[in-house]
């Protein structure tokens, strides 16, 4: 499947560009999408029931992967960091439709989270016949999925950028093998095992992160991204969500006015969707009676 790629400024002598990948699917959206292609062939060509996998409370991955296993008739099971979360009244409305897709829900403390989520024998003894899923849906099929976001037309570009969450993607857009562009990946969360990560998938070594632009933390938002990205959309009418893509465009955006990118430089920002969590950020501000984030209908 190819997405729309569209030409959305010339700034300081940079044209950027955006693929539309948050379009390729209403829910599976963008990288997800990519990410679960070869996941779920693989899942039922090992004629597997039921896949497990795992997430916070707002993730992408986890509704991508609640939908999946609906429409291929397959159990999913989620395990969700948070056991406060055990409290309905506490789900925010990624939760309520991975939920209304089927999953079930496994609630562990934040501390039993980052303990259990590698620990894959510990699942399976707990699920004997499910297909575990890794957090963020990286593996090695995912970046394979992933690779496929650009092909050989792409040559044209100097630079591919995209957000940064457990890594896949930035390593699927390297295992591209393509000369030309430079690929530079924008981190949402803080904390060096990001580059060691990478490496375990990415074959080549084109790419670099722009640190810096995490605004406090994963999930983390300031006034400051809720203004740039509002601007944006109101500009471009293309819309940013407040964890991946948001971060990634306020980076590209702040590295061509400070002329990091040479003028003449063809700029491909890759949009990996993740627009509903758009949602649960705008209800967490309107409690707050700030300014509330556009473009998600």
């Amino acid at each position: 499947m190819e997405a729309i790629t569209q030409l959305l400024d010339v700034i300081n002598g940079v044209q950027l560009f955006v693929r539309r990948e948050d379009l390729l699917h209403p829910v599976i959206s963008g990288n997800k999408y990519r990410k679960l292609k070869y996941t779920l062939a693989q899942i039922i060509l090992d004629k597997r029931s039921s896949m497990l996998t795992f997430g916070g409370a707002h993730s992408n991955h986890i509704l991508a992967a609640a939908y999946a296993a609906n429409q291929n008739q397959l159990r999913a099971i989620g395990v969700i960091r948070g056991d406060e979360l055990i409290d309905r009244s506490k789900w925010g409305p990624t939760l309520q439709r991975a939920h209304d897709f089927g999953m079930h829900f496994e609630f562990v403390s934040r501390t039993d989270y980052r303990n259990l989520k590698n620990d894959f024998n510990y699942w399976r003894q707990r699920f004997p016949e499910v297909a575990i899923v890794p957090e963020g849906g990286t593996s090695a099929l995912a970046v394979k999925g992933c690779s496929e976001i650009l092909s050989d037309k792409d040559e044209c570009y100097d630079y591919v950028v995209c957000a940064v969450g457990t890594g896949g993607t930035l390593a699927g857009l390297s295992n591209a093998r393509l000369r030309r562009p430079k690929i530079l990946g924008v981190p949402v969360i803080k904390g060096d095992f990001l580059t060691e990560d990478i490496r375990k998938f990415a074959v080549n070594s084109n790419w670099e992160l722009l640190n810096g632009y995490e605004f406090g933390g994963y999930g983390k938002i300031t006034t400051a991204l809720i203004a740039f990205m509002n601007t944006f959309y109101q500009k471009y009418q293309v819309p940013l969500d407040p964890v991946y893509t948001g971060k990634a465009m306020f980076a590209i955006d702040e590295k061509i006015t400070q002329n990091y990118f040479p003028k003449g430089s063809k700029v491909l920002f890759i949009h990996t969707g993740g627009l509903q969590g758009i949602l649960a950020m705008n209800t967490y501000l309107s409690q707050k009676n700030q300014t509330l984030i556009d473009g998600y209908v």
